[in-house]
């Protein structure tokens, strides 16, 4: 059933403002994976341009690139598009003046745009790929390289199971290789020790994926440079031609990729660098051709924003799904103990479900609180003794789908939080919360603590939660398999702040049960 608002066939549009050039995308969509282009356009301006440098965005880049958004929107309107979806990348959320450019958008055009983090284009690529290839149960090295960043991802049909975010893309390489050392050689040489670093998970050094998969317009053309066989929209690229184009490209001058090659001239810069990262990462999985599905990330947006606008499971169910499948990603990278962490999520959340009102928090603090939740212990990668603390360093210094820079601030304090001595506004991490975010974030810090709290253990024993809420107590009614004494003691201790924070204290019943085995509190 589909959104009583909302039906097919559909008409939307993508705005992708990259490093290299701006990609505008509009398509009808005959259902959720299906659909016909009516507008593909790629305009060269180049916002990535002194960015990784001097750390701003130029002017003459931002009039350009305002320009040009102003003709996009121009045409959304005579095609009558009524939802669209515009993100910025690597360029954007990197500049210090990145605010001031999305504001000057917002103002000469109603465009709002959205920058997002590395791991949000990881997912888009991978919506895009897996609609246009058959990923299956196997998993498959995807590689997305843009002009600021190259994004490094093991996938399968669900999506990521590891992924890491490189500043390693083209334009930035091209501009900080060749303040380096100007001379061609040089600069090739630069090249390859730059790239040298870098790395992908044991497993695929073993050569045991499906295939290497690669996206952005520098693959494409590198593909057609090589001539490589297209099935029908799916180019295949032998290593062997990659390399032997390398060599071409190496030994010809810039005018030359562009008159005797027939290169753009933003293209002909850049090919290069993006050649060797895509041929060191092919060495390093050990891959004998790259698969390029000439999709990214405007077909991830479009299809992202199709299935957000028809989705039949509710908002926030969709949006439970996404924030797990991200932390899950990032956990597993630091080895967490994923049963225990899921098992807190869904309690936590189930928690936020019930008490609503008494916390009156929104759908954006409960995707945060779930993000917390799944998170709170990988800093025991780090050590256990003071595991919390870490834990807040690394979620500070990490990427989630869907969260901006200020949540991932909120979700790392949340979980910092998780145990020890409560949130004041003298601790540091707390401090750097504004006043709004400090009174949502000691509410989610005091459900976190009575979800950690019911799995003490890591045994899992809480099967089901209902919450009675009083006028002095919140009575949580437990169906569990074996005794909770261990979870029992540890509400006690960690159930104050919720006591404070909500007026009521906390207390454990059974199924069964006509009196409290244990109460928090008391």
């Amino acid at each position: 059933m589909i959104d009583e608002d909302v039906s097919f066939p559909l008409r939307v549009a993508s705005v992708d403002v990259g490093s290299n050039a701006i990609r505008f995308l509009v398509a009808d969509f005959a259902n959720e994976a299906q659909f016909i282009t009516l507008v593909a356009e790629r305009v060269p301006v180049r916002l990535g341009h002194g960015v990784y440098l001097s750390g701003r965005l130029d002017p003459a880049a931002m009039d350009a690139a305002a320009t040009t958004l102003e003709g996009f929107r121009a045409q959304m309107a005579e095609l009558g598009v009524e939802h669209y979806r515009a993100v910025a990348t690597s360029a954007v959320r990197e500049s210090k003046n990145g605010d001031e450019f999305i504001d000057r958008v917002r103002d000469a055009t109603g465009i709002e745009l959205e920058p997002i983090s590395g791991s949000e284009e990881t997912r888009l690529v991978h919506l895009a790929v897996a609609n246009r290839l058959p990923l299956g149960r196997r998993r498959w090295l995807l590689v997305d390289l843009g002009g600021g960043s190259v994004e490094v991802s093991l996938v399968d049909r669900g999506g990521a199971i590891w992924s890491e975010s490189h500043t390693m893309g083209s334009v930035r390489l091209l501009e900080v290789l060749t303040e380096a050392g100007a001379d061609p050689g040089r600069f090739r040489r630069l090249l390859q020790e730059y790239v040298s670093v870098l790395r992908v998970p044991a497993a695929v050094g073993t050569g045991r994926i499906a295939g290497y998969i690669a996206t952005g317009g520098n693959i494409e053309t590198l593909a057609k440079l090589a001539g490589a066989r297209t099935d029908p929209e799916v180019s295949r690229l032998p290593v062997d031609s990659l390399r032997a184009v390398i060599e071409r490209l190496a030994a010809m001058s810039y005018r030359q990729r562009v008159e005797d090659l027939g290169l753009r001239e933003d293209r002909a810069d850049v090919v290069l660098p993006a050649a060797a990262v895509y041929l060191r990462l092919a060495e390093l999985c050990r891959a004998e051709e790259i698969i390029v599905p000439n999709v990214g990330v405007k077909e991830g947006v479009l299809l992202d924003l199709v299935d957000r606008l028809t989705r039949t499971r509710d908002h926030a169910d969709r949006q439970a799904r996404d924030v797990l499948a991200g932390a899950v990603t990032v956990g597993r990278k630091y080895l967490f103990d994923e049963a225990h962490a899921r098992h807190v999520a869904e309690l936590a959340l189930t928690l936020f479900d019930q008490l609503r009102p008494l916390h009156n928090l929104g759908s954006a603090d409960r995707k945060v609180l779930q993000a917390a939740a799944l998170l709170q212990d990988i800093g025991q990668f780090v050590s256990y003794k003071g595991h919390h603390k870490h834990s807040f360093y690394l979620i500070s210094n990490t990427e989630l789908p869907n969260f901006s820079q200020r949540e991932m601030q909120l979700v790392a304090t949340v979980a910092r939080y998780h145990r020890g001595a409560d949130p004041t506004a003298v601790h540091h991490p707390f401090a750097e919360l504004s006043e709004d975010e400090q009174q949502r974030g000691v509410r989610l810090i005091a459900l976190l603590r009575v979800a950690h709290a019911l799995d003490r253990d890591h045994l899992q024993r809480v099967r089901d939660l209902q919450v009675r809420i009083g006028k002095s107590w919140v009575t949580l009614h437990l169906e569990a398999s074996g005794g909770l004494l261990l979870e029992g003691w540890s509400l006690k201790k960690k159930s104050q702040l919720f006591a404070d924070v909500f007026s009521r204290k906390v207390r454990l019943r059974f199924a069964g049960d006509e009196v409290d085995e244990h109460a928090a509190a008391s």
